[in-house]
């Protein structure tokens, strides 16, 4: 992957404060509407190996979409919970970034420098 990839939502708060952040620091990103260019099955799993703490990394359970489930998402196989997600992106929280190595889910600003100066230190590595 050559650069970071953004998955983000334009009315999303924490979004946009990544996206002024990531253009302050002259970072270069891929930017995909999470509802438009919602990850593939594929991508989400990557996405989960990615993960620290799962499913709920990624799963937004105080959000208004995942209180109104009618579903049981705790007796779901984990295909079935990343199907549900790739059907229903606003059960995702936002924003979403992954350089294909590491995952940043949120703002989360000393996270954003470390992914950011790390793609960059890769970069210098591959010029040199």
């Amino acid at each position: 992957m050559e650069n970071i990839t953004f998955y983000t939502y334009p009315s999303c708060t924490s979004c946009r404060k990544t996206k002024k952040w990531l253009s302050e620091e002259k970072a270069k990103v891929e930017e995909r509407h999470l509802f438009r260019e919602t990850p593939t099955y594929e991508e989400m799993m990557h996405l989960l190996s990615l993960t620290t703490e799962g499913i709920d990394e990624l799963l937004a359970k105080r959000s208004q979409e995942y209180k109104s489930l009618d579903v049981d998402v705790e007796a779901m196989s984990l295909s079935e919970v990343v199907q549900l997600m790739i059907e229903q992106p606003r059960l995702l929280r936002r924003p979403i970034l992954t350089d294909g190595k590491k995952l940043v889910v949120g703002y989360n600003e000393s996270a954003l420098k470390n992914l950011v100066k790390r793609k960059m230190r890769e970069k210098e590595m591959r010029v040199v």
